[in-house]
């Protein structure tokens, strides 16, 4: 079966310099036949099979072949899972930790990013323009995608008319690995710029607990507080973790 992929191609990107170490390929570029079989094994494999048929570090080979074409990405790709740990982890880590990889070049980062903003992109839009309570799962697998393994605390807050549709995502703050700055009536005066009727809010927990703490329990109330002046409603605070999320209204503090 013929997949359309050419591996003979002299190409060169910076993730070649960047692996430090000789490129095994002929004076005519093409990769020397071992290596140019196995990608093809695995292009087919995957091809025929999906994501099923291949273990996590052939996905990611799959991921490095575009960027490193002239070379064994093996090592490579379980080196950043080794890293890492996983490829959600992966796709996720910050520019600055991926460059601190040995073998890791801007070709690779771009590749890493492309897919990260993709799988974002994908996960919002099952969500956008539609009622939030029919589509919580989705809700909370995009909160996941865009926030569980960010480095830092992120605060968005997601605006919903009276229908409870979803008109808006917007993020509202960054901060530290654990604070965030939120003001209250900024909060609530975006709101009504949306004409939205309804929020929620979400923020994620670098250290990986989504367990509310004193101050995202003070924050809230203080939202409730400026909300109930304005005829808003706060329907939920989302705190999402590495590997789970905690909902305000479920523990009871709404």
């Amino acid at each position: 079966m013929t997949h359309g992929f050419n591996d003979s191609l002299p190409l060169f990107t910076d993730a070649d310099e960047a692996a430090g170490t000789p490129l095994p390929a002929h004076a005519d570029g093409r990769l020397p036949s071992y290596i140019a079989d196995h990608r093809k094994r695995l292009r087919a494999r995957f091809m025929e099979g999906g994501a099923q048929a291949v273990a996590e570090y052939e996905l990611l080979e799959l991921i490095l072949f575009r960027a490193i074409p002239r070379q064994d990405v093996k090592p490579l790709a379980h080196l950043l899972l080794q890293t890492f740990g996983d490829l959600a982890r992966i796709v996720a880590a910050p520019v600055v930790q991926l460059q601190r990889v040995h073998g890791v070049g801007d070709a690779v980062i771009l590749e890493l990013k492309l897919i990260e903003a993709a799988a974002q992109r994908m996960t919002r839009s099952r969500v956008m323009q539609r009622p939030v309570l029919s589509s919580w799962a989705a809700l909370l697998d995009y909160c996941h995608t865009v926030m569980a393994h960010r480095e830092t605390e992120q605060f968005r807050i997601l605006f919903l008319d009276r229908k409870n549709v979803l008109i808006a995502d917007e993020e509202q703050a960054k901060g530290t690995v654990d604070h965030v700055p939120v003001y209250p009536r900024e909060v609530v005066k975006r709101a009504l710029e949306l004409n939205a009727s309804a929020l929620i809010l979400v923020h994620n927990h670098p250290s990986g607990d989504p367990t509310p703490s004193q101050s995202d329990i003070a924050m809230t109330d203080q939202i409730v507080q400026a909300c109930a002046a304005l005829g808003l409603t706060l329907r939920d605070h989302l705190i999402i973790g590495k590997s789970a999320e905690v909902s305000f209204r479920a523990l009871g503090h709404l």
